[in-house]
């Protein structure tokens, strides 16, 4: 590619805003064409890495411009169907290109994010880009005359009732006069006039292959847990450091060894109560289930919506990032004396609205409480450079927007050295490493876990498809409890019993499966499980999304057609690639999609169908598994995971269930793990017992929803 005309020392080079000396001068008129050669131009430049930042800004205002073009071209009536379609296919043609150039450099998909920042050059930048195709600009919107928003357009904040309870129970927090000590101690600076924090960045960038990631932890020691609870030799070294004082951690293991549990022992170890817990929504369910595990003598909460139904007097308070900007306000002043962000690569964008929300409570705990716990949970620290440390480490409280703070500062000031020195960078990486950096692989201990684990994800199945099931689950056990009702008063004359009749239980459960396999119409549990489904599968993909972000390669498993759909929108919206193994393929077209995701480092995901994937498939280049629905079988579910727990597997395996909280789900997923052990003593060949049929746990579900309905009315 030629290279433009540079002024004076090659801003133009690098800086976007520079960039309207250099107006694309295409052969053809228009914005398209203009479009197209400085999407071949980024792809370019791109297939030459690093990738520059002007580059980065082209690629987002390239992006932007098709968007907004492709919808002016749909709303012109004047140019007719076949004029209208003619420019929608060459704006295809230019997204093609960007989405190509995406797939070499994936970090380019998070400048198309909707808290994505568009800086003043790149709006400078596409103001050329208009012009240059024939297009007025729109007029530069004039400042704010104030800096805060009109009330009307004020986020509504809530405080919910429960929590106002407890301000008034409780209306003086106590203070904490350590945490005055702290802020007023002053320490004599030889570091002060020097850029510090770039030099702490750069020596993350300059660290030599292999070089320690992980902070130096003390032994393991017994950690108490409740029965039937084990804690791996690697969690409890964080536990560890966690009792002999340490309060500050960035948690970066890969997922499937713990950290959720590590977090909240550690809680636990600090006395880190009332415990804020911010998290992605599709696991704050889940973080709720692992409280009640973990710590199960400490109550738990999660915020829903306007915070109605939570419990302001609990233990561990646990909200999603999309809910903090309702409830900020009243979460700053809670009194929390510790804060744990999972999935904290969220927050990398300090511009976005949730980034801000965690730095701010961050400091308010941090302002009230000396030595606070706070514990940033991530499987990738780094998602596009090694920039997206910084409000990671902010919130930690290591940095601020200008300079190290407290610990950090003192412990570079004791290395003796300034970023003028040789060995400063070494010196300066292990010191914020110290700072509580714990980085571990499965390999790393593959000792301490099993070679094969079901995680269970339990998720909640919010707004009106979680409200519609609901009704239909209800609607379900009362037509149950209503033939039980018949049966007994034709047995009783009309008298009615008190007691239970589990036989008769199995037999009304037994003729409502029969109907519901006869019946093409009307919800049955069949139905109901399927539309379980349907509701779980943006869930089940975000989290797939997510895990395919932190580890690589993950192998998706679904039963029905219109889940596998729903999946695959989510990852191509998302710029993921993936796979897809499905029933009605060719052999050809399915041996294709198994070499792309084996053989491909590019495609993350593979979405397979339960029944046509189950058995002779080699996946195991995948060590993490999710299944978004539950099958009737525990030998269905097996065979699902061997297809990456095989002979040459070297790595631990997890499969991750999704799981609808209080659905008819979780009794499935309850009978399907009772059921196992009847199994695997089948295979074994250890006794009499045949393997349990599908049959089997479905009847027994409905015996479930039947038995706990009539106890519900007191028929014990």
């Amino acid at each position: 590619m030629a290279r433009p005309g540079r002024r004076g020392s090659g801003r133009a080079r690098t800086d976007p805003g520079a960039q309207r000396n250099r107006t694309p001068r295409p052969t053809e008129q228009g914005i398209i064409p203009v479009l197209a050669e400085v999407a071949a131009e980024v792809d370019r430049a791109v297939q030459r890495p690093p990738v520059r930042p002007a580059v980065r800004t082209k690629f987002q205002v390239v992006a932007l411009l098709v968007r907004e073009e492709r919808a002016r071209v749909k709303a012109d009536v004047a140019l007719g169907e076949s004029g209208r379609a003619k420019q929608l296919k060459r704006l295809d043609g230019v997204a093609t290109q960007l989405a190509k150039t995406a797939a070499r450099d994936t970090s380019l998909l998070q400048l198309l994010a909707e808290d994505a920042r568009v800086s003043d050059a790149a709006l400078a930048y596409k103001a050329n880009l208009m012009r240059a195709g024939g297009l007025e600009p729109p007029e530069p919107s004039a400042p704010p005359v104030e800096k805060v928003a009109p009330t009307q357009a004020a986020p509504p904040r809530v405080v919910p009732r429960s929590v106002i309870s407890r301000q008034l129970a409780n209306p003086f927090l106590a203070p904490d006069f350590e945490a005055a000590a702290e802020r007023t101690a002053t320490r004599a600076r030889r570091l002060a006039g020097w850029e510090l924090l770039d030099p702490l960045f750069n020596s993350f960038e300059r660290a030599a292959t292999g070089s320690p990631a992980c902070m130096t932890l003390p032994p393991p020691r017994p950690v108490p847990v409740p029965a039937g609870r084990e804690l791996m030799p690697h969690q409890a070294q964080v536990v560890a450091a966690t009792i002999t004082g340490h309060r500050t951690f960035l948690l970066a293991d890969e997922p499937g060894l713990g950290k959720t549990a590590q977090a909240l022992l550690a809680a636990q170890a600090a006395d880190a109560y009332p415990l804020l817990v911010v998290v992605p929504n599709v696991v704050k369910t889940n973080w709720a289930h692992e409280v009640g595990l973990w710590t199960p003598f400490r109550r738990s909460t999660v915020v829903h919506g306007d915070g109605d139904r939570m419990d302001g007097f609990a233990d561990v308070v646990i909200v999603n990032y999309e809910l903090l900007d309702r409830h900020v306000g009243w979460l700053g002043d809670h009194g929390f004396r510790g804060m744990v962000v999972d999935e904290a690569h969220f927050i990398k964008n300090k511009t976005s609205q949730r980034s801000q929300h965690v730095l701010a409570l961050s400091e308010r705990i941090r302002a009230r409480v000396a030595r606070p716990l706070l514990m940033a949970l991530t499987g990738t620290p780094l998602i596009n450079d090694i920039e997206d440390f910084r409000a990671i480490w902010q919130f930690l409280g290591w940095i601020d927007d200008e300079k190290p703070l407290g610990p950090l500062m003192a412990a570079l000031e004791d290395t003796g050295l300034t970023p003028a020195d040789q060995g400063f960078y070494a010196a300066a990486r292990a010191s914020v490493i110290d700072m509580g950096i714990v980085r571990r692989r499965k390999v790393d201990v593959v000792a301490d876990i099993p070679a094969r684990r079901v995680a269970d994800l339990p998720v909640e199945l919010d707004g009106a498809a979680g409200r519609s099931i609901r009704v239909a689950e209800a609607a379900l056990a009362a037509r149950l409890v209503a033939r039980y009702r018949s049966a007994v008063d034709v047995r009783s004359g009309g008298a009615g019993e008190d007691d239970l009749d589990l036989d008769l239980a199995r037999r009304v459960a037994a003729a409502e499966l029969k109907d519901s396999s006869s019946k093409a119409g009307g919800e049955n549990v069949f139905t109901m499980v399927r539309r379980i489904g349907q509701a779980k599968a943006g869930l089940a993909a975000d989290y797939a999304a997510q895990l395919a972000r932190n580890v690589g390669k993950v192998v998706f498993f679904a039963k029905h057609v219109d889940v596998m759909d729903q999946a695959e929108q989510t990852f191509a919206d998302r710029g993921i690639r993936y796979a897809s193994i499905r029933g009605e393929q060719t052999p050809t077209a399915r041996k294709k999609n198994i070499a792309a995701f084996v053989d491909d480092p590019e495609v993350a995901i593979v979405v397979c169908s339960l029944t046509a994937a189950g058995v002779g498939l080699n996946l195991q280049v995948a060590s993490n598994l999710v299944l978004a629905e539950l099958s009737w079988t525990y030998a269905e579910q097996t065979q699902a995971i061997d297809r990456i727990h095989r002979i040459g597997q070297d790595q631990p395996v997890t499969a991750w269930r999704v799981i609808a909280a209080q659905t008819i789900d979780s009794r499935i997923a309850e009978l399907i793990d009772s059921k196992s052990g009847l199994a695997a003593r089948a295979l074994d060949g250890a006794g009499d017992d045949e393997e349990t049929s599908s049959t089997d746990v479905q009847l027994d579900a409905l015996v479930g929803l039947l038995t706990d309905a009539l106890a519900a009315e007191g028929v014990d």
